[in-house]
């Protein structure tokens, strides 16, 4: 019987062993859970980009720069308008988050530009982590500070005053200076201009001298607005003017020439419809 009682105490310590193995190994298995589902919210959390408060731009910098300018010396036709406005809403359409966009209006003045909107895609409440955020203010945010502002602009393509001159070039000029050159290399940066695309200034006019990219580089034009273009895509979106005696193929081969010279890349031009 002794036997049988110190046979049945041995069982008794080690089955209590076995169990007390087996719940270290479940506790310590909850415990790796939680500090793993911690360090994933975590994580998460700081995948969040802080923005800045006015621009909603990643304080490290936009992933992107795009950049455009409206032509508004001279008011546009309706068909033009509309036009206008289906091509731009694609295109703040196509911002990624954290991408930035710069609208610039072209005045009769050379270099002078109205900054009119400088924002990033903070991005909308559909994209945002319901486990690290609020959906519901992050697209409050997205639609303040991002979507109506350009929704606004668009309503009010196509109206302007006319001017004196319109220094086209100059306006590019200070725009790859204004956004483009303080942006690392390696970002990426596109122009939209939306013009008729005729240059007129004292120092080189296409009504005078014409679309001839050598009567360009014999006029003091040249080297006034040279510009470096490096890493920058270019596309035009051309309005027509009545009787214009330009020819678009013309007017398109004089702008991919100069931009291409500027070291650009030029990726498009594209005529609007109607006739201002």
């Amino acid at each position: 019987m002794a036997r049988n009682r110190r046979r049945s105490s041995r069982a008794r310590k080690g089955g209590f062993s076995a169990g007390a193995i087996v719940a270290t190994v479940a506790l310590s298995a909850v415990a790796l859970a939680l500090v793993g589902a911690f360090g994933w919210l975590k994580y998460r959390a700081m995948s969040n980009v802080t923005l800045e408060k006015a621009s909603l731009c990643p304080v490290t910098g936009p992933t992107s720069e795009t950049a455009i300018l409206l032509d508004v010396t001279d008011p546009i036709s309706e068909p033009t308008s509309l036009d206008l406005k289906n091509q731009f809403q694609k295109l703040v359409s196509s911002i990624p988050v954290g991408g930035a966009i710069d609208i610039f209006a072209l005045t009769e003045k050379e270099g002078k530009l109205e900054n009119t909107f400088h924002g990033c895609n903070p991005g909308s409440g559909e994209l945002a982590d319901e486990w690290t955020s609020n959906p519901r203010l992050v697209q409050e945010r997205w639609e303040k500070g991002f979507q109506k502002p350009l929704d606004d602009i668009a309503g009010k393509l196509g109206t302007g005053a006319t001017g004196e001159f319109s220094p086209i070039m100059a306006g590019i000029q200070r725009i790859n200076l204004q956004a483009f050159q303080r942006l690392p290399a390696s970002t990426s940066k596109t122009l939209f201009i939306a013009s008729d695309m005729i240059e007129h200034t004292p120092a080189f006019s296409s009504y005078r001298d014409g679309v001839s990219i050598t009567k360009f580089d014999s006029s003091p034009a040249r080297e006034k607005f040279r510009t470096s273009l490096d890493g920058v895509r270019v596309k035009i979106l051309a309005f027509q003017r009545p009787g214009q005696i330009f020819k678009t193929e013309d007017l398109a081969a004089f702008w991919k020439s100069w931009v291409e010279r500027n070291n650009g890349e030029f990726v498009g031009f594209t005529r609007l419809e109607g006739i201002e």
